[in-house]
């Protein structure tokens, strides 16, 4: 048996018991590993700092070696995430409705947990951590495969964890790492082990979450990549629209909910876009225009480089950089009709004094979150209460947008009777 399976099964035979683990139990594993991170500290930025070396080594782009990079506020950061998910209210067992029938039976519909979850990811070393802690709080067994580029990070904090559920009386069997292969033999195996993982969740870049859909044979959850539009409707605010923005596409460019796309109302698209642009550029953006921007934008003086034109493609790009396609459009309907042909279902902005404007646009985008007045910068497991995230899923069905404990649930119906017979 593969190492994928091997370590599948043996997370398939405790899940039993860490559904029936008490949430006191939970609870105090959830804390011990948050206890030993910290102490832990050096070994894990030692091994950090050796995927670091190898990363910029092999030319890794700085917004991934971002993702990658840890340090003492990060790690702290870690820790205490596990500390807010050890707080939150406990999702199993919870009744989510009920009824007795005429003939005394008495039914419940509760919160259980999914079983074994699977998560693929890329080089982000706190995904780790947060894997582990949402699954254990909702009473999963995990199976985790990070990115090459994070293994000695991810080792690293995995030990950390399982010695914490050892420490809470657990399973330390209930979080599984599967190292990387250069072949991905282990991957396509996880993603394969029908009877042992009870969902697949793939997280990273568009190949890695695509190759998991089209290959798995287990249940997944798609988490989506991020192409997030703003859009500057007529009636908006141009200051509180600029920083915006700003915001959504500099503050830190190789996330998935940062800003990709920049839409422009045709009706100030000339009072609006020389300040953008200068804003823009001046950060060091490169901007993917359309031929209405190029012709605003042609005696602005820009730095060289940083205007280029767009081609189709740009519309459907992720860039995860400092970069940003912008486009000029005629109002609500046409842009609405734009993003969802080339979003990605993520997050997506207007910026508007008009609450028709607003409305319009909440109610006709098709995405997980969609924000008036506001940077897509927001969406995120711990800014919605969630403690922490496991994706955001941007599909439809189980679970759609930042995936917190409760997403990692099913249900079952209780039937208590007295000796009833149909």
């Amino acid at each position: 048996m593969s190492e994928a399976r091997t370590k599948a099964a043996l997370a398939r035979a405790v899940a039993p018991e860490l559904a029936r683990a008490p949430r006191s139990q939970r609870e105090r594993a959830l804390l011990a590993a948050a206890a030993r991170i910290r102490a832990d500290e050096g070994a894990i930025l030692a091994a950090n700092s050796r995927d670091l070396e190898r990363a910029r080594a092999a030319g890794m782009k700085e917004s991934l070696v971002d993702r990658l990079a840890l340090d003492h506020d990060r790690l702290f950061g870690i820790a205490s995430s596990l500390e807010e998910i050890a707080g939150q209210p406990d999702p199993l067992g919870r009744v989510l409705d009920g009824s007795t029938l005429d003939n005394g039976l008495r039914i419940e519909r509760v919160t259980v947990p999914l079983g074994v979850v699977a998560l693929i990811y890329e080089a982000r070393p706190n995904v780790t951590a947060d894997a582990f802690g949402l699954c254990l709080r909702s009473g999963n067994a995990c199976v985790l495969k990070g990115g090459s580029a994070a293994q000695e990070s991810c080792l690293a904090l995995v030990a950390s964890c399982r010695a914490a559920l050892v420490e809470a009386g657990l399973p330390a069997d209930a979080l599984q790492y599967v190292e990387d292969d250069a072949g991905h033999t282990q991957t396509q195996e996880l993603i394969t082990a029908n009877g042992l993982v009870d969902v697949l969740i793939p997280r990273g870049g568009a190949s890695l979450i695509r190759a998991c859909v089209e290959r798995a044979t287990v249940p997944v959850i798609e988490t989506g990549t991020g192409n997030c539009h703003v859009y500057v409707h007529e009636s908006a605010d141009l200051e509180r629209a600029r920083a915006i923005v700003m915001n959504a596409k500099t503050q830190r460019t190789g996330v998935c909910n940062a800003a990709e796309s920049l839409l422009v109302d045709r009706a100030i698209a000339a009072d609006f876009l020389p300040d953008m642009l200068r804003d823009l550029t001046g950060a060091g953006v490169v901007v993917h225009a359309d031929e209405e921007t190029l012709s605003v934008a042609d005696d602005l003086g820009l730095p060289e480089g940083s205007l280029v034109a767009a081609t189709e493609d740009d519309w459907g790009t992720e860039y995860l950089a400092l970069e940003i396609s912008c486009r000029v459009v005629s109002g609500v309907d046409e842009t609405v009709g734009h993003v969802n042909r080339y979003g990605t279902g993520h997050s997506e902005a207007i910026v508007a004094d008009s609450y028709e404007a607003c409305e319009a646009f909440l109610a006709g985008v098709d995405a997980a979150a969609v924000y008036a007045n506001a940077s897509t910068r927001f969406t995120d497991g711990g800014v919605f209460g969630l403690g922490a995230e496991i994706g955001i899923s941007t599909q439809k069905l189980h679970a759609r947008g930042p995936m917190g404990a409760s997403a990692l649930t099913t249900t079952k119906y209780l039937v208590r009777g007295n000796g009833q017979t149909r």
